[in-house]
């Protein structure tokens, strides 16, 4: 269906009905609702058009195959016509040449499509697509803002006073100095800006998306600021010129000072009263006009800017006709005798007002001087900001914003030179506006220029600084900030009233030579984390790194970040730490109160990198016993019953943190879901979802893993064969032990739970199976007691190491250690003793051994008319597993098959697994009788039984087990995880 079928039927231009009495419009051809219902049947008459727009979506969605392709059954008819057939239908249904599939690349939200309801009037729009808005150039859009926005207050009514103050040579350095630093600035902002689309926002965007939300709030912040301030400074210099131009408007006396000490003659000074009180007045004036919309500012923009070209010629031409005395006494005209004079450095005391005074209270040299002129370069911003009003940001922006401060910075060095020829130092002190004093043909020329310039910049200031605050408030990082947002296309009045409050607060300072380090300090602070955003994509090199502009290199960017901060502590160590502490005050406020967000920011990149390259640095050896770190494998939900909302159990991620150093390590949190993966996708990545809320709950270091998999055995295997990379696998396999498995008549629990840990001695990963899992203490409840280690067998030291992690905890930072180890014959118990303390000592473990001999576990407790604890227990298990067997048994001589358990054959020798349940049995007995009171129990896991059922190995666990309440089964694996070395 094209254009012409919709017109054709609908009358041409004209608007038709459709039925009950609703009002449409022709579609255009380029009209979202084209590319929706480009499907419909071109035949369909406008009766149906209501009916045809309500099925569009559903059908599109219906057809789709398992695939996502639209389905390929032609007899598609009814109200929506016969199917069409798509060229590109093997490629799915989000074809590229779709432009819904094009917008979707772009991440632009596209709102669904939605019909009218019953009763409501829809009016579709009519004719060709709507014009968007008047885009603007190079020159228009960047170059001359940015050219506005730099030349101001400072050149016109301070770069004489400062030429005179420092001298040219000097003034050459400062210019180059300040120059230099807004130019590789500019290269960074050129290569950050053609590396992508721009939004509003301004340098907070770019830095926002380069360095994260928590640099670019703060660093946003503070040029949000500066900018606010900027417009005082901007109103100020116009009062200033104001009242120097009519200086019968002053309501309060003018004052005398003193030249070098000595009284030449009265010189007029501004009050500081006049400038507040007309300060504030302006700045209400100009509120007002941004209270009327962005579209006026923009209107007379330009109107500002001839002024200030139509001053800088009159001043270059005043310059080339001034004579000696002439306009005014100290003005030589163009000499070299004054070149010379001027050339080296004069600093000098002046009152608060700059007016040369030896016993005044301002000392000037040339760290104050790059403070008081280093607004004069700022600005180069400007274009960066109307990125959406430009026909090609990724050109324009660099050229207008380079040729911009190449400009200025052509014209200050130029200036510098033809001011300090054109006049005597006392008149370059003396004569603030020394510009309109030589200008041609009239000063009132300058006077009007630069109030009209200044103004426009302080226009420009308050239009600019509540955009960013909006574009920041909107970001939705601080709820702090949500009284600025504004809906798109709407003007931010509310910020504009806090920008105008923080104006007029400078403002009443009154002082102008106060308040331009400020400025300083927040521009450099803004430019310096654009060098450093450049710096760090650059030096990355992340594939998505692409910028247009390839003049840019990272040693650039970091000059220039380096240069910025050097400029910030040669102006003011006092500023620049209070403004470093403003943007880290800021910095740790968004990093607590402040809501997270992933913006692909270049710290990502770096930690990605820094992964990569200290795993490669890591290799495939083995790690190095003393650089050796748990990374336990937590094993979620291999049996027991949880309710279906509860990922994990709650104690599993305590337990996991105990066997972190100071919380150093990783812990892998792994899930397995039984079916198929195709089927069950989308229930793995919810279930991903609601386990990674569990660990960050739960405060654990860890990543959350869900795998889909036939059943739990084939699952386990895949993710200990898999998981992990290089030396950052998991080490260590974490589960509970499955008391429930005979309360529940668990049948396939014993098969499955040998499997586990026979995969595990496979694939060389230590086992720690926790049972009293319920009863583990959090890092509240603190434990007293000690901690025995039942140590039966060599396993690398992994129990050692793990009850010296365990009293590093709070919970058990009380206890004591005890080491119970097991020696076959009396006499080797006092040299296996004193082996195991001295090799205790090595390791620097404090820890009491205690030797038990196996002759030992015959002899009774104390009051041995008491039967065993366990014996009851023991004959149980015997019952038991002569029933298991006798059962197997039979079925084999029934099938006349060998014996078969868990579906493998086995090889039964009752004396051993009598032998195995009596050795457990007074392991079990032992550890009742010298470990009942303690904190916490860690005795060496027995391997299951090569050819052994494993429901004989579960009735060899249950018997070691039984009646202890907090137990850890530990299994090292083919490798020292301490070492006696340093």
């Amino acid at each position: 269906m094209d254009n012409g079928d919709l017109e054709g039927g609908g009358g041409g231009d004209l608007p038709f009905h459709g039925k009950g009495g609703r009002k449409y419009s022709p579609v255009g051809a380029h009209d979202r609702a084209v590319l929706e219902m480009s499907s419909m049947d071109p035949g369909s008459s406008s009766s149906d058009s209501k009916s045809s727009v309500k099925k569009n979506n559903v059908r599109n969605l219906g057809n789709l195959d398992s695939d996502g392709r639209e389905g390929s059954n032609p007899e598609n008819g009814g109200t929506n016509g016969p199917y069409r057939e798509h060229k590109l239908e093997l490629f799915g249904f989000d074809s590229l040449v779709s432009i819904l599939g094009l917008k979707s690349m772009t991440g632009e939200q596209i709102p669904a499509v939605s019909s009218p309801g019953d009763g409501e009037d829809v009016s579709i729009t009519s004719g060709q697509p709507k014009p968007s808005d008047v885009k603007m150039g190079t020159m228009m859009g960047v170059f001359i803002p940015c050219l506005q926005s730099i030349l101001g207050i400072i050149y016109y009514i301070r770069f004489s006073w400062i030429i005179g103050m420092g001298g040219i040579g000097e003034s050459l350095l400062l210019v180059s100095l300040c120059g230099l630093c807004t130019f590789l600035t500019g290269i960074s902002l050129s290569a950050i800006a053609t590396n992508g689309a721009m939004k509003g926002g301004g340098p907070y965007y770019l830095i926002g998306r380069a360095l994260g939300p928590e640099v670019g709030v703060s660093i946003g912040l503070c040029f949000f600021l500066g900018n606010a301030v900027a417009g005082a400074l901007y109103v100020l210099g116009a009062v200033e010129t104001f009242l120097k131009a009519l200086p019968s408007a002053g309501i309060f006396t003018e004052t005398s000072t003193k030249v070098n000490g000595t009284v030449s003659e009265p010189i007029q000074s501004i009050s500081t009263h006049d400038l507040q009180i007309y300060g504030i007045v302006v700045t209400i004036i100009l509120c007002f006009i941004v209270f009327g919309g962005v579209k006026m500012i923009n209107r007379v923009a330009p109107a500002f800017l001839i002024p200030v070209l139509f001053s800088i010629f009159c001043i270059f031409i005043g310059v080339f006709l001034a004579k000696k005395d002439d306009p005014s006494p100290g003005v030589t005209g163009l000499s070299l005798e004054s070149l010379k004079d001027n050339w080296s450095s004069d600093y000098q005391n002046t009152n608060s007002a700059g007016i040369p005074d030896a016993e005044g209270n301002v000392h000037w040299n040339f760290h104050a001087l790059v403070g008081l002129f280093f607004p004069a370069v700022t600005g180069i911003m400007a274009g960066s900001n109307r990125s959406a009003s430009l026909k090609d940001t990724q050109r324009s922006i660099p050229i207008g914003t380079l040729a911009a401060t190449l400009t200025t910075t052509g014209l200050y060095l130029i200036s510098v030179l033809l001011f300090g020829a054109v006049a005597t130092r006392d008149k370059l002190l003396t004569d603030r506006l020394l510009t309109a004093t030589i200008a041609w043909p009239f000063p009132a020329i300058i006077h009007i220029g630069i109030i009209l310039s200044t103004l426009g910049a302080a226009l420009q200031s308050l239009t600019g600084a509540p955009r960013l605050l909006a574009a920041i408030s909107n970001d939705d990082i601080l709820p702090v900030l949500n009284y600025f947002k504004v809906a798109e296309g709407s003007e931010p009045y509310m910020a504009t009233l806090f920008t105008a409050f923080i104006c007029m607060g400078c403002v009443i300072i009154g002082n102008l030579d106060l308040i331009t380090p400020t400025v300083t300090m927040f521009f450099l602070l803004c430019y310096s984390g654009v060098n450093l955003s450049c710096f760090l994509l650059d030096l990355l090199d992340a594939p998505s790194w692409r910028p247009r502009w390839k003049f840019h290199h990272w040693s650039l960017s970091l000059l220039g970040a380096s240069l910025c901060i050097v400029i910030m502590f040669l102006i003011s160590w006092s500023f620049t730490v209070v403004s470093l502490a403003l943007a880290s005050l800021i910095y740790y406020y968004v990093s607590i109160k402040g809501k997270a967000g992933d913006w692909g920011d270049g710290f990502k990149s770096a930690y990605f990198q820094l992964a990569l390259r200290s795993l490669r640095s890591l290799g495939a050896n083995q790690v190095h016993p003393k650089n050796w770190y748990p990374i336990p494998l937590v094993f979620c939900r291999p049996w027991g019953k949880l309710p279906e909302n509860v990922p994990c159990h709650p104690k599993l991620a305590d337990f996991a943190n105990c066997m972190k150093k100071k919380g150093r390590g990783m812990s892998i949190f792994i899930n397995i879901l039984d079916g198929d993966y195709h089927e069950r996708a989308e229930d793995a990545k919810a279930a991903c979802k609601q386990l990674d809320t569990y660990i960050n709950y739960k405060n654990c270091e860890g990543v959350a893993e869900i795998v889909v998999a036939p059943n739990m055995t084939e699952g386990f295997r895949g993710i200990v064969q898999t998981m992990g990379l290089g030396n950052l696998k998991p080490n260590i396999v974490v589960m509970r032990y499955p008391e429930i498995w005979r309360r529940e008549n668990l049948q396939e629990i014993p098969g499955r739970f040998v499997g586990i840990i026979n995969d595990c001695i496979v694939a060389n990963k230590a086992v720690v199976i926790v049972k009293g899992l319920d009863e583990w203490p959090n890092e509240y409840q603190r434990q007293y007691g000690t901690i025995d280690l039942y140590w039966i067998v060599r396993d690398g030291g992994l129990m050692l190491l793990l009850s010296q992690l365990l009293l590093t905890k709070e919970s058990f930072e009380s206890c004591k250690i005890q080491v119970f180890c097991i020696a076959e014959e009396d006499s080797d118990a006092e040299g296996l003793k004193a082996d195991v303390k001295k090799f205790l000592y090595d390791l620097r473990m404090q820890a009491e051994v205690i030797v038990i001999t196996i002759k030992s576990w015959d002899v009774q407790p104390e009051g041995g008319s008491q039967p065993d604890e366990s014996m009851e227990a023991f004959t149980a298990a015997q019952q038991r597993v002569g029933d298991y067997l006798a059962e197997i048994k039979a079925t084999a001589k029934k099938e006349g098959t060998p014996l078969i358990a868990d579906g493998k054959p086995v090889i039964v020798n009752e004396q051993q697994v009598e032998k195995f349940l009596y050795t457990t049995l007074k392991l079990n007995s032992t550890i009742l009788r010298y470990s009942r009171m303690a904190a916490v129990v860690l005795v060496s896991l027995p391997p299951p039984p090569v050819s052994h059922p494993a429901y004989c190995y579960m009735e060899y666990m249950d018997l070691l087990v039984d009646n202890l309440p907090r137990l850890l089964m530990v299994r090292g694996y083919r490798r020292d995880v301490v070492t006696l070395f340093t």
